[in-house]
């Protein structure tokens, strides 16, 4: 069962992580100012995760594959790893997708 993270950055600002079952991380996101507003961004993928035409696949310039999920404004609520192959980073799409919707949340910086 995956399960979402939240950790804050050295900056102050709070993002999560995105686990699949075996403690990989599948999906970050960019950094939120508030907690409430990360509580936001993950339930946003929760309810993106599902949808294909969310996802945005990406070559980067040194040859390796990534994907980002996009809400329905269009706006990137979460960036995958690298993968070294195109078949890696489909799988990391349908691992989002299996993961995601039903994933809990553990608040790391539990203040």
């Amino acid at each position: 069962m995956g399960k979402f993270e939240i950790t804050k950055r050295k900056n102050g600002e709070f993002q999560f992580n995105l686990k699949a079952g075996n403690g990989q991380i599948i999906l970050t996101s960019e950094g939120y100012t508030t907690k409430t507003n990360c509580n936001k961004g993950i339930e946003s993928v929760k309810k993106n995760a599902p949808v294909d035409e969310r996802y945005d696949k990406k070559e980067a310039k040194n040859g390796k594959y990534f994907f980002n999920l996009k809400a329905t404004n269009g706006q990137i609520i979460g960036s995958s790893e690298m993968y070294e192959s195109m078949s890696g980073r489909d799988n990391g799409i349908e691992s989002v997708k299996k993961n995601a919707p039903e994933a809990e949340v553990v608040d790391l910086t539990a203040e």
